[in-house]
């Protein structure tokens, strides 16, 4: 008999929680049901070893006594995109096999790893199973199943298509994780590279550099501007780094809270799109995003100025947001997408003509696909070409500045050498 934590309402509508035993969380609905509680939520809980016990009345526990130690840890646990295009694969074939729906949830409910989106699963068998559309039944798990995936399988249960919405689900949320893994690795190297310069360079000016130029000074011999530079940077990263490092700590914290306003996340994203080479990158990453969600929507049947409302709320660079807004209110007025888009100076204009002949032909959803894939492929095309230009350039800086640092030591070397000839 498995457990379960709830949360709700007694008959006197106060707020109550407690743990119940039950054979599966239906069961333990009806069990509090009778007893006068109105449940809001409800998840099952792993009991520890030996912590079940009966008390006696008075124990603080609802449900005949039971008091129960459970560990919510495992609910801490982190559900990837690939997690749930995994279960999306799966439920898909499952469906497309002949199985019926609550069969098939609560047989991928039993082969995901991740535990909350095992039990995630098995409520929403439990609530298909009362009746409920499985749209609606996602929707009360936002974290785990977000507004493109709740109106996706809503369109495909509306017209009978469920197992191809799945399929064309899997195959976007399987894109999605497959680009973002392309763009993480790539900058990966680069970061590694920056953090290991900057703890060399670190080392050299605080530890190594002080006490060859103590040398020096004692000799009391006329430094190079060089080596006189590289010791006012070491006695400063001597004498200051506490200051140093609580001040790029308050700035970070600084430059979150302002970048978490309006007007900071405006003029951060603007500026983002105008860094040489990055910006382009980020600007081919969001029209990729933006042309192979919107083609997905349209596909499973979702309405157009639907599909535009979900998109816009899933691209994370405001200004582009904006642009989307924009375009969404032309179509709304019966005006097509490609004007405001290409007003805006924004989008590609290859993109714009593109989006433009597949309204005028109404093969939009086709056409926004081969952008997607036009688009994927330059960017993997160019990400490969900036991690390979990026090695040589992060070693040759890292380079750069030993040879600076080992030139302020060689010069005053030479020197008194040449002195003492």
């Amino acid at each position: 008999m498995a457990v379960y934590a709830y949360k709700g309402l007694d008959a006197k509508g106060k707020k109550t929680d407690g743990i119940v035993d039950a054979e599966s969380a239906k069961a333990a609905r009806q069990k509090l049901r009778k007893m006068g509680v109105f449940t809001t939520d409800i998840v099952e809980g792993q009991a520890n070893a030996g912590a079940v016990r009966r008390a006696g009345a008075g124990s603080g526990s609802t449900g005949g006594g039971l008091s129960v130690e459970v560990d919510f840890s495992k609910y801490l646990e982190r559900v990837s995109v690939g997690d749930i295009a995994i279960a999306t694969r799966q439920l898909a074939a499952l469906v497309g096999a002949g199985i019926p729906l609550v069969e098939s949830i609560g047989t991928v409910s039993k082969q995901v790893e991740k535990e909350k989106l095992r039990l995630a699963l098995r409520e929403t068998k439990e609530k298909v199973n009362e009746g409920k559309n499985l749209a609606d039944a996602l929707a009360d798990y936002p974290k785990l199943f977000n507004d493109l995936y709740v109106n996706m399988v809503r369109a495909g249960e509306q017209a009978g298509a469920l197992e191809l919405v799945l399929e064309r689900l899997a195959d976007y949320t399987e894109a999605s994780v497959e680009l973002r893994g392309k763009v993480m690795a790539s900058m990966t190297y680069p970061l590694v590279m920056m953090v290991v310069a900057i703890g060399v360079i670190g080392f050299l000016m605080t530890f190594v550099v002080p006490k060859i130029t103590k040398i020096f000074l004692d000799m009391g011999s006329d430094l190079p501007l060089i080596t006189k530079m590289v010791m006012w940077t070491s006695d400063v990263l001597q004498a200051y780094w506490p200051v140093i490092f609580v001040g790029t700590i308050l700035f970070g914290w600084g430059f979150k809270r302002w970048h978490a306003t309006p007007k900071g996340r405006r003029i951060v994203d603007e500026n983002l799109l105008r860094v040489p080479v990055f910006g382009r990158m980020l600007m081919m990453v969001t029209v990729a995003r933006f042309a192979s969600t919107l083609a997905t929507l349209m596909s499973a049947g979702v309405p157009l100025l639907r599909s535009m409302a979900i998109v816009r709320n899933i691209m994370s660079n405001v200004v582009l947001q904006k642009v989307v807004e924009e375009a969404q209110e032309a179509v709304r007025e019966g005006q097509p997408m490609n004007k405001p888009l290409r007003a805006s100076g924004r989008f590609p204009p290859m993109v714009v003509d593109m989006i433009s002949v597949g309204e005028r032909t109404g093969e939009l959803a086709p056409m926004l696909d081969r952008v997607a894939v036009s688009y994927e492929a330059q960017v993997s095309r160019r990400l490969a070409t900036l991690t390979a230009l990026l090695e040589p350039l992060m070693i040759l800086v890292m380079g750069g500045v030993v040879f600076v640092i080992a030139l302020a030591v060689l010069l005053p070397m030479l020197q008194m050498n040449s002195l003492g000839r």
